[in-house]
């Protein structure tokens, strides 16, 4: 059973994987054959309704499977060691069909023609995107995608989660990976309606996420993640960590 959580565990995160650098072009309108602002197929006001309910369907998915209570209760269903990896894997699923369903709505919001502000803002999209990376491997790449999970049970060793990290953007902010993302998704000198539309919707998901996941930590970690919470800033770094 070890061998075949293994397999299943690199099946999950390949998808993952395939849909995150799909998710950089689809968001930069960059390479990939269906963007954010592909030519549109529907009407503006079919084109909210469909683009609102793949948005609501990846964020409800993506907060209710990460709660502990539905935890408890999918992994009577789920072997706990590929539950990271299933909830992963659905996760990536869902992001393809809004990649594959999404209603362009090329109106324009704004569009910024000044080569050197082009610039600035082409280099912060890339920096979202570098942001979002790196902060995975600042705590966990491999336990937030589910492949440390399958290689413990591949290897016969018993899993123990890992401990609470505070080091590099952990010190600036409490979220980076989440600052990555608002940054990759505003960052762009053409926004159109439809991007605007993601842009607004995800931005008030993250905020949303951010509460539910800091409401878990507490009960978690404890007294420790509320001194972190006191000390370090959650998405905007003040330039020096509060005492």
């Amino acid at each position: 059973m070890g061998f075949i959580a293994a397999v299943y565990g690199l099946v999950c995160y390949a998808v993952f994987l395939a849909s995150f650098l799909y998710s950089i072009g689809f968001v930069g309108n960059l390479i990939v054959p269906k963007t954010i602002d592909s030519h549109p197929g529907a009407s503006v006001p079919e084109a909210l309704v469909v683009n609102l309910v793949l948005l609501g369907l990846f964020a409800v998915q993506h907060s209710v499977m990460a709660r502990p209570a539905f935890k408890a209760v999918w992994t009577r269903v789920v072997p706990r060691t590929v539950e990271r990896s299933t909830y992963v894997l659905i996760s990536s699923l869902l992001l393809a069909l809004l990649f594959w369903k999404w209603q362009a709505i090329p109106a324009v919001a704004w569009n910024v023609s000044a080569p050197v502000l082009e610039a600035f803002l082409w280099a912060m999209f890339a920096l979202g995107w570098l942001v979002v990376l790196l902060s995975t491997f600042m705590i966990d790449h491999f336990e937030l995608f589910g492949l440390r999970q399958v290689y413990l049970r591949l290897r016969g060793l018993d899993y123990s989660p890992p401990g609470f990290t505070q080091r590099a953007l952990y010190g600036f902010v409490r979220h980076p990976i989440m600052l990555g993302f608002l940054i990759a998704f505003w960052a762009t000198p053409h926004m159109t309606v439809g991007h605007l539309l993601f842009s607004v919707a995800t931005t008030g998901y993250i905020l949303v996420g951010i509460m539910l996941e800091e409401r878990d930590l507490l009960r978690y970690i404890g007294p420790e993640y509320e001194a972190y919470r006191r000390r370090v800033p959650m998405l905007i770094p003040t330039g020096s960590r509060r005492g």
